[in-house]
């Protein structure tokens, strides 16, 4: 019988999982005040303990602005574990408490939840019998052998070695901005003179996230300057900056297509993009492509009608 003198388990690497959970909610939401509601405990309470980890860890996990906290480099990589660990956690604990897992786990970024899923929430919920779904967004859709997730939507070419993918669809690239600011501006004429306009840059990503400097590129102009008036890290950030006047962002035609119907965005017709990756669900291996899956797929595609 081996002894338990001298060795704690994970309890001598991780000594407070309180303060994990903790750490968790106020990376997700941004916000220590968040976090704390969510919680149910004071905001004084969950800075001692993202304080207790940061001491015992010797880094820093925010950057601590005015207004605003930022996760460093260290904290990210710690954000990263715990939230997926936190997600496989919840789905167990869901199945083993029902005898049945009674929603879909769906990955997907921000951008895809943001502008694609939450606006047609209210039509899945209609379907006969309606799907349960949990959200989980991500900067980057993370490899599924690791986490807990049922179905994924990534950008790509399709051909990824976790999992089955199936086609959503295609789509354009293209200038958008808002009525308001075309009525202050005249529409482009020409590249050229888009180039010289207000422009909103949203960074570019490995999963094929284009900048404007791309863009240009792919449709055949190189212009000498770009008239770059407000750069944001996130895609969300720089079609919500559009939509409130400050300039021409790039839009994703499936992402910003209801943006465009409801007349709060204006597609200019300058120049459009068809790049050659698509979007696509991807159901890890291991999983049945079951009859509530491809229900989902389908409505996730927009062919399946609500009755």
């Amino acid at each position: 019988m081996k002894s338990s003198r001298g060795t704690k388990g994970y309890r001598r690497i991780v000594p407070s999982l309180t303060a994990l959970v903790e750490f968790e909610a106020v990376a997700r939401l941004g916000s220590f005040t968040l976090a704390a509601a969510e919680l149910g405990v004071t905001q004084s309470a969950v800075s001692r303990q993202i304080r207790f980890l940061e001491e015992t860890l010797d880094v820093r996990l925010f950057h601590r602005g005015h207004r605003s906290i930022e996760l460093t480099a260290e904290g990210e990589a710690l954000y990263l574990v715990v939230a997926e660990s936190m997600q496989k956690i919840a789905g167990v604990f869901d199945r083993l408490a029902t005898g049945e897992q009674r929603e879909l786990v769906l990955a997907s970024t921000a951008a895809f939840s943001q502008f694609r899923l939450l606006p047609r929430l209210a039509n899945l919920k209609k379907l006969k019998p309606p799907l349960q779904l949990r959200l989980t967004t991500q900067m980057f859709t993370a490899d599924l052998r690791h986490v807990e997730v049922d179905v994924a939507v990534r950008y790509g070419d399709g051909q990824w070695s976790d999992g089955t993918s199936t086609l959503l669809f295609d789509v354009e690239i293209f200038p958008v901005c808002s009525p308001a600011f075309l009525n202050e501006n005249d529409a482009p004429e020409s590249l050229e003179q888009l180039a010289s306009m207000a422009l909103v840059e949203s960074d570019s990503t490995t999963e094929g996230w284009m900048d404007w400097t791309e863009w240009f590129r792919a449709v055949g102009h190189r212009p000498s300057r770009l008239n770059k008036v407000l750069r944001c890290s996130l895609y969300t950030d720089a079609v919500q900056a559009a939509r409130y006047g400050q300039g021409i962002a790039l839009g994703w035609s499936r992402l910003v297509e209801d943006l465009l119907a409801s007349g709060e965005l204006v597609r200019l017709d300058v120049a459009t993009f068809k790049p050659a990756d698509s979007y696509f669900v991807v159901v890890p291996h291991g999983r049945t492509i079951s009859p509530v899956i491809t229900q989902l797929i389908d409505w996730l595609r927009g062919d399946l009608a609500v009755r």
